[in-house]
């Protein structure tokens, strides 16, 4: 078997976002298949790809990887990732990034930092951060990895909802301004675009992000609701806004991990 790289890992948690109006025996089918795979990654697989992250620092034949972040205008539109970050490659604008321990998740073991930001957050509770996934040590005896590894951070669940309902609020998003004005009157839910529902459907609750109030094909987004069932994270991948909302999204990251390097 070949050893693991670098790339290969961030496949062990997360995968393609399914197809539009999949159905929800699709969505128990691909959790199953997921499952199998990861029974599938052993534990030397796993050490190997530890042993090489922590020795990126130490590494002459670093790898570079360049990326794009539209959505910021300030920002240069490729950029080398540091020492110790890498890419999704099923999943662009996801950044994985090697923390050593100690950390506050972790004591003694390193962690993942998942962001939308390629930039390495400055401390591991930044806002910025998705959440966290346990790196693998050569201490450790084989075991599944799986959804239930991902550890979500509340920082970030709270800087999304302040970034879509302010998103809602400016009206960036062609599509949200569009099922708005469809509905004319009533409740509209903000489905997660990683599993939109089939038309004139309610999504599954773990994909809607919050529901606000329409009036004459106006969302009032003071009316914001969070849904409480509302998952970063399922069998489907990490959250994915629509077009306008996600590029909002990505500059109240930048101006939050500004706000807390000044902060240092």
């Amino acid at each position: 078997m070949q050893s693991l790289s670098k790339t290969t890992i961030t496949r062990l948690i997360f995968k393609t976002p399914r197809r539009l109006y999949a159905s929800h025996h699709l969505s128990k089918s691909a959790t199953a298949a997921f499952t199998r795979f990861m029974s599938q990654i052993s534990c030397r697989h796993r050490q190997e790809f530890f042993r090489k992250t922590s020795a990126l620092k130490h590494d002459s034949l670093h790898h570079s990887f360049s990326i794009s972040v539209a959505s910021s205008t300030e920002r240069q539109p490729e950029q080398e990732l540091p020492f110790g970050t890498f890419a999704d490659p099923t999943r662009p604008g996801l950044f994985y990034h090697f923390l050593e321990p100690p950390t506050s998740i972790s004591p003694d073991s390193p962690v993942y930092a998942l962001s939308f930001l390629p930039a390495a957050p400055p401390n591991p509770e930044s806002s910025t951060v998705i959440g966290w996934l346990p790196a693998s040590t050569n201490n450790e005896v084989e075991q599944e990895a799986g959804l239930n590894d991902f550890k979500e951070n509340p920082k970030f669940r709270q800087l999304l909802h302040d970034a879509v309902k302010d998103g809602l609020q400016l009206d960036v998003d062609d599509i949200q301004r569009n099922g708005a004005l469809q509905i004319q009157q009533g409740w509209m839910h903000i489905h997660d675009d990683r599993n939109i529902p089939a038309l004139g459907r309610i999504g599954d609750p773990d994909d809607i992000l919050a529901s606000v109030l329409v009036e004459d094909g106006k969302i009032l987004a003071d009316t914001y609701q969070p849904m409480p069932a509302y998952r970063i994270c399922t069998s489907d991948g990490i959250t994915q806004l629509t077009e306008g909302l996600s590029g909002h999204l990505q500059k109240f990251l930048w101006q939050h991990l500004d706000s807390e390097r000044k902060r240092m």
